[in-house]
């Protein structure tokens, strides 16, 4: 595995991917609101390796080693991300129909990719539909430590630009302008099998945001929304419970994917 870099417009796009000739659908892996390529850990790997399948991780513009951000985040920014950039990269590394992984901001994102293309499924970790009050407190409990000088070390192993991926994230939740953002309506145009999995311990959000994805799901034609509910499990499901999170993932992908490309 190695770094790679793709220039998509004004944005240079740090990516890598996992045993790309292995056959198969492609595993492709979106970050959270502070993540990155890095910051995923080991997590995609063991996937891909437990899968036998081919996978791709990247770092948003803002994010890792690719491009700085160059304005405030605005409320649309999960909707471009979904709608413009990820379909982008994909065509320009020949993927089509992925199989999508993603954690928080991702989640969300893979849901608005789901409702305009066509991934084979996604499985998305600790998701938002909504704005809860406790997401906002959760972030504001991010940038007090931030402010106390404890999250920026640890950022600065995962960005370029540690500042820019923490305000980029922190003050595009917390504007006014992104307390009505709501992507619900966007549920109805799935038509792909959605695994949400969230903890019940979660700072960031409660379950209502996997009851709302599930009814939002169920207005549409998608098959039903497969939920998982985990005791002992904070916002990050895969560090939290990797071992029931794989087996939930491995379960899903063996159904999605079409048999001839397991053999």
């Amino acid at each position: 595995m190695s770094i790679g870099f793709l220039d998509l417009g004004n944005e240079r796009l740090e990516y890598l991917r996992i045993a790309p000739d292995r056959h198969g659908t492609p595993l492709v892996f979106l970050h959270e609101g502070l993540g990155s390529v890095a910051g995923w850990r080991d997590f995609p790997r063991k996937v891909c390796d437990a899968l036998n399948a081919p996978g791709l991780l990247y770092s948003r513009c803002g994010y890792g080693q690719s491009t700085q951000l160059a304005a405030p985040r605005a409320p649309d920014y999960l909707h471009r991300e979904a709608w413009v950039v990820l379909p982008a990269l994909l065509d320009a590394l020949g993927i089509a129909q992925p199989f999508l992984v993603g954690h928080s901001d991702g989640g969300s994102i893979a849901l608005l990719y789901a409702a305009r293309f066509d991934p084979r499924a996604i499985a998305i970790m600790a998701p938002h539909v909504f704005v809860e009050e406790v997401t906002l407190e959760g972030i504001r409990t991010a940038r007090a430590a931030w402010n106390e000088g404890k999250l920026r070390d640890k950022l600065s192993r995962l960005h370029t630009d540690p500042d820019g991926a923490f305000f980029g994230w922190n003050d595009g939740w917390l504007s006014p302008e992104f307390r009505d953002w709501n992507i619900e309506r966007e549920l109805e145009f799935i038509r792909c099998t959605v695994l949400a999995i969230q903890g019940y311990d979660d700072e960031y959000a409660t379950m209502e945001q996997l009851d709302r994805i599930a009814a939002g799901l169920a207005r549409g034609a998608a098959p039903p929304c497969e939920l998982l509910k985990l005791d002992a499990c904070g916002h990050a499901p895969q560090r939290d419970q990797p071992q029931a999170v794989l087996a939930a993932i491995a379960t899903l992908y063996a159904r999605c994917a079409p048999r001839n490309e397991h053999d």
